[in-house]
C-alpha cells in the first residue's frame, strides 16, 4: 500500500503562521501507524497535513496514546485531535468537533469458521475485545452488557489476542479491520461476523477533528479546510492511496 509520508505539514501561505500541535495515535493502521523508522504514517496523518497546508499553518504531530488523547487536548499538549475519533454526544460534552472527514460502518470480526451468531444467545459464553474508551466499548456495554468484554489500549493489542485465540471476536471500524487486518497475512482465516452495527447515539456522526470548546475559530477553519480539500480533489487523492472505495460516507 502506498504511503504519503510526511512528519509535519509546512505552511504554504505567506505571512506569519501559528504553530499547531496535532495529537495522533500511531497505532490504528491504515489510518495511523508508526513506521519502522519511527515516523507516523497513514490516512489520518496525510489528512492532518493537507488541512494544515490548506489553512496555512505549520503543524507538528504529537503521538499520543488513545486513553490520554482527550486529556492531552484539554491540557493544551496539542491543539487538535486527528485520530479517527467519532463525534459523539458524550464526547461533545467535553470537547468540540469539526465537520466529519469520513464515516464508515462498525462490525464484528473473528475466525471465519467460528459459527458465531451476533445475538444475545450467540454471544453467550464468548469474549469480545474492543479498544478502551471507544464507541465500540460503549456499543457493547449498551447492547450486550452480559457479554464478557476485554479492553485494550490499542486495536493492535486486541488483534494480537484475537489471532492467538485469547478472545473470540473484536468489534471495530469495519474499514480499519478490513484494510488493517483481514487483507493482511495476519488476518488469514478471519472474516467479518454478522452485519454492520449502528446506534446513532453511540456512534455519532462520523470521524471528525476534536478541538477545545473555546477554539471556535480553529474548529471553523478546519471544517472549511475539509470542504476545500474535497472540492480541490486533494481528499480523493489521499483516500485513493489507502482505500478502494469512498469512505467519506453519507
Amino acid at each position: 500500500m502506498k504511503r504519503l509520508l510526511a512528519a509535519t505539514a509546512l505552511c504554504l501561505a505567506t505571512g506569519p503562521a501559528l504553530a499547531l500541535n496535532i495529537c495522533v495515535e500511531g497505532a490504528y493502521p491504515p489510518f495511523s501507524e508508526t513506521a519502522a523508522d519511527g515516523s507516523i504514517v497513514g490516512f489520518d496523518i496525510d489528512i492532518a497535513n493537507a488541512l494544515c497546508e490548506e489553512i496555512g499553518e505549520t503543524c507538528t504531530l504529537v503521538k499520543t496514546d488513545w486513553d490520554g488523547i482527550i486529556p492531552a487536548l484539554l491540557e493544551k499538549k496539542c491543539d487538535a485531535i486527528v485520530a479517527s475519533m467519532s463525534a459523539t454526544e458524550e464526547r461533545k460534552q467535553v470537547i468540540d468537533f469539526t465537520a466529519k472527514y469520513y464515516n464508515v460502518p462498525n462490525q464484528f470480526a473473528g475466525r471465519a469458521d467460528s459459527g458465531i451468531e451476533i445475538s444475545a444467545e450467540g454471544l453467550a459464553g464468548k469474549t469480545v475485545g474492543v479498544q478502551r474508551g471507544t464507541i465500540h466499548q460503549a456499543y457493547m456495554e449498551k447492547h450486550h452488557p452480559d457479554v464478557a468484554l476485554t479492553l485494550y489500549g490499542s486495536q493492535d493489542e486486541a488483534l494480537l489476542d484475537l489471532t492467538s485465540g485469547r478472545i473470540d471476536l473484536i468489534l471495530g471500524d469495519a474499514l480499519q479491520i478490513d484494510s488493517g487486518f483481514l487483507k493482511t497475512p495476519q488476518g488469514e482465516g478471519f472474516a467479518f461476523i454478522g452485519e454492520p452495527v449502528y446506534d446513532a447515539e453511540v456512534h455519532g456522526t462520523g470521524a471528525a477533528i476534536g478541538v477545545r470548546k473555546e477554539d471556535v475559530e480553529l474548529r471553523d477553519r478546519l471544517s472549511a479546510a475539509i470542504d476545500a480539500i474535497r472540492a480541490s480533489g486533494r481528499y480523493n487523492e489521499i483516500m485513493g492511496q489507502y482505500f478502494e472505495t469512498d469512505i467519506y460516507g453519507s
